[in-house]
């Protein structure tokens, strides 16, 4: 389910930033992406992101990203890997998987990461996972 059509988007508070590969909801210290249908999501869009990220939160912020898997896009697995293990700025990873396909592709992305990074089922699962007791490693 897209984050706007769900109950939770009436609870918190969030700023949408629409870029032209993905929408994404800026929450207090949560991250909720949901990149577009058919997109490659690659070096370049990762910086974009990144960039509007840091304008927002700051640089020192510390914040967790959920990636909510509503289309089906591929991945720069290694700019992925690199990009979310040396963000310092990331503390939690979740993603949110609705299909078979998806799991599988997170099983690759999690035997890449170092980071603390789960998937769940719904959105109310990863955001209560995310916004648990926030241990920084």
């Amino acid at each position: 389910m897209k984050f706007e059509n769900s109950p939770l988007s009436k609870i918190y508070s969030y700023n949408k930033v629409e870029l032209p590969f993905g929408d994404f909801f800026l929450c207090k210290d949560i991250v909720i992406s949901e990149i577009h249908e058919g997109v490659h999501y690659d070096k370049y869009k990762i910086e974009a992101l990144a960039e509007v990220l840091i304008s927002h939160y700051g640089s020192e912020c510390k914040i967790s990203v959920i990636s909510n898997r509503v289309n089906s896009y591929s991945i720069d697995l290694q700019e992925w890997s690199r990009t979310v293990n040396n963000a310092k700025q990331i503390i939690k990873v979740a993603v949110v998987s609705y299909t078979f396909a998806t799991e599988l592709s997170f099983k690759l992305e999690k035997h890449f990461s170092v980071q603390n990074i789960e998937t769940f089922k719904t959105l109310e699962e990863s955001i209560s996972w995310v916004s648990e007791k926030k241990v920084i490693i």
